[in-house]
C-alpha cells in the first residue's frame, strides 16, 4: 500500500455549495480579525506549540496572517508597519535569518505589500541577496523561497533589480542540482538543522526547488529552461512508487516508502506536494502527465488528512494537487475533488474551533490556509497559497 489509511480520515458525503463555502470563508476572516490581541499578534494554538517561538513569521506567524488578510480584502496597516522592527527585537527560532517562510524576507514582503515604503524595499533587497548563498536548498529558509519574493517584487514593481536578485539566487541554486549515481538522478542536497540530507518534496527538497525554479516569469533562458524540465521529470519518475495507477514518493532519496511505520501523504512530504510542484512541467509528455495524475490519484484515495485542515500536512495542502491536475490536464474530475476537500476542510476547522475553543491562527497550519485554498476552489485556480502567485 503506497499510504498509511491511519494517517487519513473518510471524506464527508457533503456536496459544494458556494455560497456555504463563502459563508466559512467569511467566518474564519472575521475569527481571525476578532482574535488579534494588544501586542498586535495571535494566540498559538495547542497543536502548534512545540517550544520555540514562531509569533512573526509567514508560515506560523503573524506576516503570513497578515498577507492571508489582505488577499481576503483585509488590511491591517498599522500592525504590518511594526512588524519587521518587532522581529528584530524578538526574533522567531532560529533566531534572525533571511529566509522566506521561516525568516526576514517574508516578513519584509508582507509588511510592505501592505505598507509599502522605499526604505523597507531596499532592506527586502538586502535581504534576498543575503539569502543567495544559504546551503539550506529549499523553500523554507534557503534561496528557493527567497528567488519567491523577488520574484513577486519583480512582477509589482517591474525593477530590474528584483531580476537580477532572482538570476543571482537561480544560479546558485542551479549550480547545487548534482547528478546522485546512487539515486540515478539530479538532486539537493540540504543542509538544515544540523542534518545533511537530500529531502524529495515540496517542502525541503527537489520538488519545492524545481517550482522555485520553474516559476520564473520568463527569466530563465529557453535552453535553461528546456534542461529544467528534462531534469525535473527524469528525477521525478526514478523516485516514484508505483502500484496500478497509484504513485508516491519517499520524504528522503533511498528511503523506503514507509518510515517508521507511517507513509507521508501530504504537500510537505509525498505525492500531493510533488503534484503540486511539479504539474506546470513538460505539459507535452503525456507519460509525466499520467505519474503525476497517479499522484493526485493516490491523493484522492487516501482521503483528507486526520492532521487537520492546513496547507503544510492538511487537506487544504492536499486539495491543492487536484487543482493543479485540473488545470494540466482540463478534466473537471479534478476540480470536483479539489472542491470535496475544501468542503471536508473547512469542516475540519469548524471541528477544531468547538473543541479547543478558539480557532487555529496561522497561514500554514490554520484556517486562512484552508479559507484561501477553498477561494481557490470557487475560481478554480491551482496553486499553493503563497508559494503561486505570490
Amino acid at each position: 500500500m503506497l499510504f498509511t489509511p491511519g494517517q487519513h480520515e473518510p471524506l464527508l458525503d457533503e456536496a459544494w455549495d458556494e455560497r456555504r463555502v463563502r459563508t466559512a470563508v467569511e467566518a474564519i476572516v472575521a475569527d481571525t480579525l476578532a482574535a488579534q490581541q494588544p501586542d498586535g499578534f495571535w494566540p498559538v494554538h495547542p497543536d502548534d506549540e512545540d517550544g520555540t517561538s514562531s509569533r512573526t513569521g509567514f508560515y506560523l506567524g503573524a506576516a503570513g496572517l497578515l498577507w492571508a488578510l489582505h488577499r481576503l480584502g483585509q488590511d491591517l496597516a498599522e500592525t504590518a508597519e511594526r512588524l519587521h522592527e518587532r522581529y528584530l527585537a524578538d526574533p522567531d527560532w532560529p533566531g534572525v535569518v533571511p529566509g522566506f517562510l521561516l525568516g526576514e524576507a517574508g516578513i519584509l514582503l508582507a509588511a510592505h505589500e501592505l505598507a509599502p515604503d522605499p526604505t523597507r524595499a531596499d532592506a527586502l533587497e538586502r535581504v534576498v541577496r543575503a539569502n543567495a548563498g544559504n546551503e539550506a536548498n529549499e523553500l523554507l529558509l534557503g534561496a528557493p523561497g527567497t528567488m519567491l519574493v523577488a520574484r513577486a517584487m519583480l512582477a509589482v514593481t517591474g525593477e530590474r533589480r528584483w531580476a537580477d536578485a532572482w538570476l543571482e539566487s537561480a544560479d546558485l541554486v542551479w549550480s547545487r542540482w548534482l547528478p546522485s549515481e546512487e539515486h540515478g538522478c539530479d538532486l539537493w542536497t540540504q543542509r538544515l538543522f544540523g542534518d545533511v540530507v537530500q529531502y524529495v518534496g515540496a517542502a525541503h527538497g527537489f520538488a519545492g526547488n524545481v517550482l522555485a525554479l520553474s516559476l520564473d516569469g520568463g527569466l530563465l533562458p529557453r535552453g535553461r529552461r528546456t534542461e529544467l524540465e528534462r531534469r525535473a521529470v527524469a528525477t521525478a519518475t526514478a523516485l516514484a512508487f508505483r502500484e496500478g495507477e497509484l504513485a508516491n514518493w519517499p520524504p528522503v532519496a533511498g528511503w523506503p516508502l514507509a518510515r517508521r511505520g507511517v507513509i507521508r501523504t501530504q504537500w510537505c512530504h509525498g505525492a500531493p506536494g510533488l503534484v503540486t510542484s511539479l504539474a506546470g512541467l513538460a505539459e507535452d509528455d503525456h507519460a509525466f502527465g499520467a505519474l503525476l495524475a497517479a499522484g493526485g490519484e493516490l491523493t484522492w484515495r487516501a482521503g483528507p488528512l486526520a492532521k487537520g485542515a492546513g496547507l503544510c500536512h492538511g487537506t487544504a495542502g492536499n486539495g491543492c494537487a487536484f487543482l493543479a491536475l485540473y488545470r494540466r490536464l482540463g478534466d473537471e474530475r479534478w476540480l470536483e475533488r479539489a472542491r470535496r476537500f475544501a468542503v471536508h476542510a473547512l469542516a475540519q476547522v469548524e471541528a477544531s474551533r468547538e473543541r479547543h475553543g478558539r480557532g487555529r491562527y496561522s497561514l500554514w497550519t490554520g484556517d486562512l490556509g484552508a479559507a484561501l485554498y477553498a477561494v481557490q476552489c470557487i475560481e478554480g485556480r491551482e496553486g499553493v497559497p503563497s508559494l503561486h502567485g505570490l
